[in-house]
């Protein structure tokens, strides 16, 4: 159990993918290792998973060569929609870089 207040390990190294350039995300992930991070996590879902893939290659082959993937997780998320009568799946991708 962790204390109130403090996120858990993965939480506080994760990278959530959105909509701003890639550049963002990447500065974000060196910046994490930089703090001493042995591990981040990049996460997206949706039309993002394409801008996550995009932000772990840049960081691994421009940045920080010695950076690893070490697992890739992909699922499924349940959103409900706006009107509210049927949910629709968005899929979802998590992957681990680790130095």
């Amino acid at each position: 159990m962790w204390k109130l207040g403090v996120k858990p390990m993965s939480e506080t190294n994760a990278v959530l993918i959105g909509r701003k350039p890639v550049m963002n995300y990447v500065l974000a992930c060196i910046t994490s290792f930089h703090g001493g991070a042995k591990e981040v996590s990049v996460k997206a879902r949706g039309k993002a998973i394409s801008r996550a893939i995009d932000v772990v290659e840049v960081v691994r082959r421009r940045f920080l060569p010695d950076v690893k993937v070490s697992k890739i997780g992909i699922g499924t998320d349940q959103l409900p929609s706006q009107e509210g009568n049927q949910a629709s799946n968005v899929s979802t991708i998590e992957i681990t870089l680790r130095r």
